[in-house]
């Protein structure tokens, strides 16, 4: 098994088992739904910003490993980041898990080039940064339909 694959198989687990950004962002300045009805994930994603830039994000709800997993490194990331940057980032990632090319992304995200070997897996592992961006945007519930 190469390096990338166990480790990515270790984050996955990590994470999915002991997120570190579950709970409810406060204050909460934007808050998004999402559900991915194939997986049967569903998530309430809540973001503070001030001042232009993401201060946290959290995450709820229920969702299988990889959907937890993105979630939770998708919370990390994004903090300290503006809303134009975190769309950046969801393109690189979406590139990443979809096998759209070698596409620049932060080496935490990058373990989840693993997610292309399982083309129905990508809805799961681009739930939350969907949900985000919704939330971003002001937008409403998001489903991976």
């Amino acid at each position: 098994m190469s390096d990338l694959r166990e480790l990515y198989l270790e984050m996955v687990t990590d994470h999915a088992k002991n997120p570190r950004h579950r709970g409810k962002a406060e204050p909460c300045t934007h808050i998004g739904t999402g559900n991915n009805p194939l997986c049967g994930d569903k998530i309430v994603v809540t973001v503070s910003v001030n001042d232009g830039i993401i201060e946290l994000v959290k995450f709820d709800g229920e969702g299988c490993a990889i959907s937890t997993a993105s979630a939770d490194l998708m919370a990390e990331i994004l903090v300290g980041k503006t809303p134009d940057e975190a769309t950046s980032l969801f393109t690189g990632f979406h590139e990443l898990v979809a096998g759209e090319g070698n596409v620049d992304v932060p080496k935490k995200l990058a373990v989840f080039s693993g997610v292309r070997e399982f083309p129905m897996r990508v809805k799961c592992a681009t739930l939350a940064w969907h949900t985000v961006l919704s939330a971003l945007e002001q937008g409403n519930e998001v489903s991976t339909e």
